[in-house]
């Protein structure tokens, strides 16, 4: 395992900074947001891509990927009854993929609840099958650049669809590739109803990310919920990916959630 953490809690900081920071106080990776950047990543240029890759080289860390993958650019939707829509966000997810793999990238995290929420006059299953639909050129290229996306299930209380693990492993197993997996979030996790642990041993060899945060949106070892757990399960799963910071609640200040999360994870692994 390794341990990465997500660029955008450095609000106002260069991509460059970040990477250095990151690098310095010990992580192994940047995870990035792609609206931290640009409106759109079709908007960055090959020369750019090259440029941040090298600053991550040189800082001496990995890019493990992208998420908050379609905050920007507006309108797109991964399973609207809106044909139109659909293959622009289709045709996005492939520009993200080339985009990740351009930055080095392994994993492309998408979450994205208020682009996915089953709508008014939709079933269930017809949002099902156009979701899949859409994922389907972008898991082609994905399959060819060594990129691996990650499907995210999320409480209910930010989307309609898709809430549990085992029905992320169900959704991904409509389009058969070793290139299109999930992805575990302890704050998702938490809403299941089942202890974490049992979820990451029953989603072995299904998950290809994860991400470590609090349910109260604060990073690892900043609330009440118990790493040691979780970090054994990830063991016994053979999970050798990377264990990526994400927060929601930035008022603590990146650099006092990055060192804090990180020796809370340290010490955590080394007791599991």
């Amino acid at each position: 395992m390794k341990f990465a953490i997500c660029n955008e809690m450095f609000q106002g900081w260069k991509i460059d900074d970040v990477l250095q920071y990151a690098a310095r106080i010990g992580y192994d990776a940047v995870e990035i947001a792609p609206f931290t950047l640009a409106e759109s990543v079709e908007q960055i240029p090959a020369s750019e891509r090259q440029r941040i890759r090298e600053a991550a080289a040189a800082a001496g860390v990995e890019i493990a990927g992208i998420h908050w993958v379609l905050v920007k650019p507006e309108g797109l939707y991964i399973n609207t009854s809106d044909e139109a829509v659909r293959q622009r966000t289709a045709d996005y997810f492939v520009a993200l993929t080339h985009f990740c793999a351009d930055l080095g990238g392994k994993v492309m995290v998408v979450g994205s609840p208020k682009q996915r929420n089953v709508m008014e006059g939709v079933s269930y299953e017809q949002a099902w099958k156009w979701a899949a639909e859409t994922f389907r050129p972008a898991v082609r290229v994905a399959e060819e650049r060594g990129v691996v996306i990650c499907f995210e299930p999320l409480a209910p209380s930010e989307t309609n669809f898709i809430n549990t693990a085992a029905d992320a492993i169900r959704f991904v197993q409509q389009v058969p590739s070793p290139a299109f997996r999930i992805i575990l979030d302890v704050k998702a996790m938490s809403s299941e109803g089942k202890p974490i642990p049992q979820i990451i041993r029953e989603s072995q060899g299904w998950f290809s990310h994860f991400h470590a945060n609090d349910p109260n949106l604060k990073g690892p070892g900043m609330g009440d919920m118990e790493f040691v757990p979780i970090f054994r399960a990830l063991k016994e799963a053979n999970f050798d990916g990377y264990v990526s910071v994400e927060v929601f609640d930035f008022s603590d200040g990146p650099e006092t959630i990055a060192t804090r999360s990180l020796e809370y994870m340290r010490e955590a692994m080394s007791q599991a």
